[in-house]
C-alpha cells in the first residue's frame, strides 16, 4: 500500500492551519467588496440625491421611463413636466434620471 501514499505525508498528519487566517481572509474579502461594490454606489446616490435636490423651474429632464420634458412646477416630493405644449404629467422628484442642457428640447423638434 506503500504505493498511494508515501511515507513521510503519512507521518506527518497534515498541518494544523490557524484559526485567524480566516478572519483575516474574510476581512480582506470585506474591504475588496466594500470598495468595488458599496462606495461607488454611495457615490452615485449621494450624486442623484444632489442632482433632484437642485431642481428648478425650466430644467429639461429625462424620466427614469424615458420621458423628455422641461419642469414648469416644483413640489416637495412632485414635479410637474411639459411633455408637450399644454400637457402635463406629475412625476416623483426621484424619479428623474438626468437633467439635460438647456435648449435640448427646442434641437430635437
Amino acid at each position: 500500500m506503500n504505493f498511494l501514499i508515501s511515507d513521510a505525508m503519512a507521518q506527518s498528519g497534515g498541518q494544523a492551519s490557524n484559526p485567524l487566517s480566516g478572519f483575516i481572509f474574510i476581512g480582506i474579502f470585506f474591504v475588496i467588496m466594500y470598495f468595488m461594490l458599496i462606495r461607488p454606489q454611495q457615490k452615485r446616490m449621494k450624486a442623484h440625491n444632489e442632482m433632484v435636490g437642485a431642481l428648478g423651474v425650466g430644467d429639461e429632464v429625462i424620466t427614469n421611463g424615458g420621458t423628455l420634458g422641461a419642469i414648469v412646477a416644483v413640489d416637495e416630493s412632485f414635479i410637474k413636466i411639459e411633455i408637450a405644449p399644454g400637457t402635463e404629467i406629475h412625476v416623483q422628484r426621484s424619479a428623474v434620471a438626468k437633467v439635460l442642457p438647456k435648449g435640448t428640447i427646442k434641437s430635437l423638434k
